[in-house]
């Protein structure tokens, strides 16, 4: 048999299981501080205010009633509401005096309306203002106020409920901007983490690629220099998949693999070398003074490089290709140039993923990114990224 809630059930936790003593020791130390200040001013108003019934043993019953049931005020909003409403309207129809009585009904009316949805706690708080107005018409010991109180009588549901009712609204735009927040982070870790796969992956099968097209075109000929291209294979693909696994241990936090050395233009020289035993006849070239560099300046200039020498191997043909790099006072420079025939056509300004993740780094840190054919042949990339010189 299912369950269905009723008006009293208790709504979904409002706070975490971790919060949830704190919030109910907070709940409870105003109940019962508003107890301790109600029970004291309402004796002292009742005994000198004209017309007011003095508050006897009754009353005080009433006061803790409606006081101390704000213990449970977050966790059952509604029967905290309902508690009080009847106790609130019961002490006023009896006769007893304004007072801190009336506090403990705002609160009651302002958790009903920042917890629970709007129709939910429209409808509870208006049944529970049918039943605070009863002392407009009724009263046991004293006069009723009639009509004029009614005008009162809803101030103290319709202040608390707007202002518990604009709380909520802001808490739910505040979660959902975190919420969104999230998301866009999460988006763009996405897409960083694609775009450094794609630069390991791609330069890795480039240079695979080649290789085996090497070791198919000697195997018949000169197997002694297939074996070769064959090891320099195995070794690239091994190189490859080391760069992927320290990529990849974003996602998967792995310790051991997290200590492996971000890519960075030290790296450059390797880089270089393992081309040049690919086949790719390849020079570097270095001006200024070496200098540490941010880690993401760092990471973002390899892959230039990186990305540029697999599109010459992809596009170039029989080429060769040239890096420079220059530290300079308030920047780093990277150039790669190549005396292929890739062109415009195959590798120009904004075309392939590769290009365009390049563009899309080099512009997020700052930087400027060149990339176009070269006057005489070849293609030319050119990336300028700020890097001033740290003390």
């Amino acid at each position: 048999m299912t369950r269905t809630p009723g008006p009293l059930s208790p709504p979904e936790p409002v706070a975490g299981a971790g919060r949830g003593r704190w919030v109910w020791l907070a709940d409870t130390a105003l109940a019962v501080g508003l107890f301790a200040i109600t029970v004291p001013v309402s004796t002292v108003i009742g005994r000198n205010m004209p017309g007011a019934v003095e508050v006897d043993g009754w009353g005080y019953a009433l006061i803790a009633l409606g006081t101390l049931s704000l213990a449970v005020r977050r966790r059952w909003p509604l029967g905290t509401l309902a508690v009080n409403s009847l106790a609130v309207s019961t002490y006023l129809v009896v006769g007893y005096p304004y007072g801190p009585m009336l506090l403990s009904y705002l609160i009651a009316v302002y958790t009903v309306a920042a917890h629970l949805p709007v129709r939910r706690a429209a409808v509870g708080t208006a049944v529970s203002l049918v039943v605070l107005l009863a002392h407009t018409v009724v009263s046991i010991r004293g006069t009723p106020e009639g009509l004029l109180g009614l005008v009162p009588g809803s101030a103290w549901v319709a202040v608390p409920f707007a202002v518990g009712a604009t709380v909520r609204v802001n808490r739910q735009s505040a979660a959902q901007a975190r919420i969104e927040q999230a998301r866009r982070l999460a988006d763009d870790e996405r897409l960083r983490i694609a775009q450094e796969v794609h630069d390991v992956v791609g330069h890795g099968l480039a240079a695979i690629n080649m290789q085996a097209e090497i070791a198919l075109h000697l195997l018949a000929k000169r197997p002694e220099q297939a074996e070769t291209a064959l090891t320099a294979i195995s070794r690239t693909s091994r190189e490859a998949l080391d760069e992927l696994r320290v990529t990849l241990s974003v996602v998967r936090r792995d310790a051991a693999v997290e200590r492996a050395p971000v890519p960075g233009l030290d790296q450059v020289a390797a880089l270089t070398d393992r081309l040049r035993r690919s086949g790719l006849p390849v020079t570097l070239e270095l001006t200024g003074e070496r200098r540490p560099l941010a880690v993401a300046v760092d990471l973002a200039a390899y892959r230039v490089v990186q990305e540029s020498l697999t599109n010459v191997l992809r596009h170039a043909g029989a080429a060769t290709a040239m890096v420079r790099i220059g530290y300079l006072p308030a920047e780093v420079t990277v150039e790669v140039l190549d005396t292929g025939h890739g062109g415009a056509g195959v590798a120009g300004p904004g075309a392939g993923h590769g290009l365009t993740g390049m563009r899309e780094r080099i512009g997020a840190l700052g930087g400027v990114l060149e990339v176009g054919p070269r006057p005489g042949g070849g293609f030319r990339v050119f990336a300028r990224l700020p890097a001033p010189a740290r003390d």
